[in-house]
């Protein structure tokens, strides 16, 4: 039976036992648990289903613990899963504002807004695809390889994506800029 290889620092995992993997998964869940969280909460906007995502990602690997071959290959299941669940509560958000009654707010009801800074703002005018890029590659800080391999596509592709988004927030940011400081009351530089 080969060994499992573990986190730097830790002894290999041998028999491949119930304990083993929990302890391989909590140790996976105390390192990357809230970069992770970021991570989904970027692409979904909304911090309990992010959470939610995280958790669910963390329970599938643990029940596929025995088919990975070692910790980085956890990982990187674990990053690819946020970024499949993350795609799908999209997904199922779309259809449920589809299929949603207008139903107008309580008159009394004091609507509550959340302020987003510019750069949030504009990383949500992006696509899908290139805001997952932008995301795992700027925010979570990782090489082009693992983001190919998180969100299912070349590096080429990766390369691509990051170059198309970062033109357009460049630009979104610009018109947010402009718009700023055309605003009333602001100074002149």
């Amino acid at each position: 039976m080969r060994a499992l290889k573990t986190m730097p620092g830790r002894e290999p995992s041998r028999s491949g036992s119930p304990k083993d993997a929990d302890r391989e998964v909590t140790a996976l869940y105390l390192t990357h648990y809230r970069p992770l969280v970021r991570i989904a909460a970027l692409l979904v906007q909304d911090l309990a289903v992010a959470e939610e995502i995280v958790q669910d990602s963390f329970v599938a690997v643990h029940a596929a613990w025995r088919r990975l071959p070692d910790a980085e290959h956890a990982l990187s299941y674990l990053r690819r899963s946020v970024v499949n669940r993350s795609r799908a509560a999209l997904r199922r958000h779309v259809v449920v504002d589809k299929l949603a009654p207008d139903v107008p707010g309580d008159p009394g009801e004091t609507s509550i807004e959340v302020e987003r800074s510019a750069f949030i703002s504009a990383l949500w005018t992006l696509p899908p695809r290139q805001r997952e890029v932008v995301v795992l590659r700027y925010f979570a800080d990782l090489p082009e390889t693992q983001v190919a391999s998180a969100t299912g596509i070349s590096e080429t592709a990766v390369k691509a994506y990051a170059a198309l988004a970062m033109s357009s927030l460049r630009t979104e940011l610009g018109k947010a800029g402009s718009a700023t400081e055309a605003g009333p009351g602001s100074p002149s530089l």
